[in-house]
């Protein structure tokens, strides 16, 4: 039942994703380009734990091809509504101006069709694969993969020394891993939900950080320059105490 279930997961998030890339195709809405993301992420999250697999290893390549391909856009998009949101109108209508022709050039790019084509094959792949009939072990790798990856957040979170921006990977790998597999997750309900508040801390930090770094190379944000730093100490102290509850709630190693 679990093997089952795992397949059609995957092949349901890649009908979320022709519906995502149809939207975006035609720029109808606002969010396509973030459910696509979302999509590529979860079916990233569930092929993650097999990395050894062969039959899974060209999916995995398509996947992260189309999250290289797609992050510039996608940061474009949320600093327009930055930029919108803090009154200046005019630096978000200059940039929204791209945005039709970066969607274009997303869902003309072949690592689209390319990540289209190795989803159409992955399941008569996957099947002919050492785990393609076996649920039982299945479950048991997927279920040591969630357990490696938490004692890495452990060692991170209680690591005062490691870069935050590391961190802030490894806090989002293991919140869509525990996501993907929330019934195989040793994670008890309470650092679960303090893992998403970590995400998301360190992803507004993030956020203004990288602000920070565009206005070195675009003058015309320089005036925005001093909130947004002042935003990202904000945000990193926010995010220091939420990794600290984080930390006294991860299961011992």
């Amino acid at each position: 039942m679990f093997l089952g279930q795992y397949v059609a997961e995957i092949q349901n998030l890649a009908t979320a994703l022709h519906k995502a890339y149809r939207r975006l195709e035609k720029n109808s809405d606002d969010e396509a380009l973030h459910d696509l993301r979302i999509a590529v992420r979860r079916i990233r999250s569930l092929i993650g734990p097999l990395r050894s697999l062969p039959e899974n290893h060209a999916l995995r390549e398509a996947t992260a091809a189309v999250g290289r391909l797609t992050t510039p856009t996608r940061d474009l998009e949320v600093l327009i509504v930055e930029l919108q949101k803090q009154g200046y109108s005019a630096l978000a209508g200059t940039r929204r101006a791209s945005l039709e022709t970066e969607y274009q050039q997303i869902t003309q790019a072949p690592e689209m069709q390319h990540l289209f084509a190795e989803l159409d094959q992955w399941p008569a792949a996957f099947a002919r694969s050492r785990l393609g009939d076996d649920s039982a072990e299945l479950k048991r790798t997927i279920s040591k993969a969630l357990n490696r990856q938490i004692r890495k957040l452990h060692a991170g979170v209680h690591d005062a020394e490691l870069d935050r921006h590391q961190l802030r990977i490894l806090v989002k790998r293991t919140r869509y891993l525990t996501d993907a597999f929330p019934s195989l997750s040793p994670l008890p309900n309470d650092a679960a939900a303090s893992l998403k508040k970590a995400q998301a801390a360190l992803g507004a930090w993030h956020d203004h950080f990288q602000w920070c770094l565009r206005v070195q190379q675009e003058d015309e944000l320089e005036s925005l320059a001093q909130k947004w730093a002042d935003a990202a100490e904000q945000e990193l102290e926010v995010a220091e105490t939420a990794l600290k509850k984080l930390a006294r709630l991860l299961p011992d190693e």
